[in-house]
């Protein structure tokens, strides 16, 4: 569309050859045991980027084997918070070292932008360096009050085998908000990226490998949710899942789990609302919405896809977005200048196409958008930028994660219809409030069901501040001190001090 902020193939050089991705097990890069490979093609420019190692069943048997040893023989899980932390600054320089190489990887596997590619490496480094502060001031608790005779103390301690499932939209800065934090804590960990986006996980393993993290420690398997996730969730061996992912598999991973009772944290969908009130700064408001719904394509658990305006403003509101929307730079994302870049697979660009024509049919209005999208010079898979509004709130686009560059628009009378509209979900990950009103914003943020309330902003994040879902977008945090305590299990130790305990059974009472 000749009125959309097209950019065309750049000049930037492709890798010649595909990444060669293999399992690091026990320390050693090891091939599949069946010999079976998979090849990844970039979503943007349609050649092979990678080719990687398919695992089965005997891979995971013996990634999970080194990690088990590994943590109950080893002396990962009893080194000091300060041998830890060492090692995980180690990792947070290399990934800087590696920041492009790393970088041009994530942007061909995934589509993203590079110059976004970029950031989020930069953001993972600092993610390793947060979790290497909290190895030097994990502490638990002691009780000098439980008598004259009796002291108490509360141990913390690494829970043991993390099974670590992520996703394909942000590959390497996910895996970076929980493997950091399990080795902080003393764990070893067996780590399944996505089919889709397994290369830069790949090298995360080599550079833990170069900082010096005993061998065992990391563990990486490539392969398919069947059977690689499958096994990770069920071993008994394994002491605890954490995924990031879709819903529908979250559920499925609890039901594995729940065989052998493990611990599972899971990060999962949103559909998250921004509700825009008459005394917002609009720009602002409109800025944010617009950087909310196409970031990363809308490939983002914290998209904000569902925007709910006051009907007083909801015209010019929706106007000024679109006008926004246009000048967004889509195209191919190995440009500088794009902002937003391609979507994943064919098959997940038509699932977004059928979001918006099951919505037109059903009398929804698209007054930006709607079809995919072509890029001169590449045959990848692109959607142009969306904006829908006349929907009813029981539509599927408004209920359900398109995972897309689509924008939803509600309107809203009073507080309490907005509330209810907010809260009108199966989702519960994030939502955010535009007011210049602090007692409606602190309302909404205490009415609002969910784990993470932006006022006056969107999708500004910290390591400090814990990130988690509730309802169906998942259970246990990240991130924080939070975080570090995802992978830590309290031992009770009561210790009586002298021989004051008075005898249950006493001879001398016969």
């Amino acid at each position: 569309m000749s009125e959309l902020n097209v950019v065309s193939i750049s000049e930037a050089q492709i890798p010649a050859e595909p990444f060669e991705a293999r399992h690091l097990i026990g320390g050693s890069w090891q091939e599949s045991a069946d010999g079976a490979v998979f090849e990844r093609v970039s979503p943007s420019h349609g050649t092979v980027v990678t080719r990687a190692c398919k695992g089965g069943l005997k891979d995971v048997d013996a990634a999970i084997s080194a990690a088990r040893e590994t943590f109950d023989q080893g002396d990962w899980a009893r080194a000091s918070g300060k041998e830890r932390s060492g090692f995980l600054l180690k990792v947070a320089d290399l990934i800087d070292r590696e920041r492009e190489r790393i970088a041009l990887l994530e942007t061909l596997e995934s589509g993203k932008p590079i110059s976004q590619a970029k950031a989020e490496i930069e953001g993972a480094s600092d993610l390793w360096r947060y979790a290497a502060s909290l190895a030097r001031t994990m502490h638990g608790e002691s009780h000098n009050s439980l008598g004259s005779d009796m002291l108490g103390m509360v141990l913390k301690e690494p829970i043991g085998v993390v099974s670590i499932i992520t996703p394909w939209n942000f590959p390497f800065l996910i895996v970076s908000q929980k493997l950091p934090f399990a080795l902080a804590a003393g764990c070893t960990a067996v780590i399944k990226p996505s089919e889709m986006t397994p290369a830069t996980t790949v090298i995360l393993g080599e550079l833990c490998q170069e900082a010096g993290i005993p061998d065992g420690v990391v563990n990486i398997v490539l392969g398919y949710g069947d059977p690689v996730g499958a096994a990770m969730t069920t071993d008994t061996r394994v002491d605890m899942v954490t995924f990031t992912g879709s819903t529908g598999v979250g559920k499925a991973i609890v039901k594995s789990a729940a065989q052998t009772l493990k611990k599972v944290s899971l990060e999962l969908g949103g559909k998250n609302p921004q509700v825009i009130f008459p005394d917002a700064d609009l720009e602002s408001a409109v800025d944010a919405v617009v950087f909310g719904i196409y970031f990363n394509a809308g490939e983002c658990c914290n998209s904000g896809s569902r925007i709910i305006v006051h009907e007083e403003i909801a015209e010019e509101f929706i106007q000024r977005t679109v006008d926004l929307s246009r000048e967004v730079p889509f195209g191919d994302p190995l440009d500088p200048s794009t902002k937003v870049g391609a979507i994943i697979t064919p098959e997940h660009q038509n699932k977004i196409d059928t979001y918006v024509r099951e919505a037109v049919e059903s009398g929804a209005d698209v007054r930006l958008g709607g079809a995919s999208l072509s890029v001169p010079g590449l045959t990848g898979h692109f959607y142009q930028p969306t904006v829908i509004s006349n929907l009813k709130n029981d539509m599927p686009i408004v209920r359900e994660e398109v995972f897309g560059p689509v924008l939803s628009v509600l309107t809203f009378k009073t507080l309490e219809e907005a509330i209810g509209l907010v809260n009108d979900a199966e989702y519960g990950l994030s939502a955010g409030v535009w007011s210049e009103n602090v007692h409606t914003c602190l309302e909404f943020a205490r009415r609002a069901q969910a784990g993470t309330v932006w006022t006056n902003t969107w999708m500004d994040g910290f390591p400090e501040m814990p990130f988690g879902g509730v309802k169906e977008s998942g259970q246990g945090r990240e991130l924080g001190k939070y975080g570090l305590d995802e992978f830590l299990e309290a031992k009770t130790v009561t210790m009586r001090i002298g021989r004051t305990r008075a005898p249950w059974v006493d001879p001398r009472d016969r």
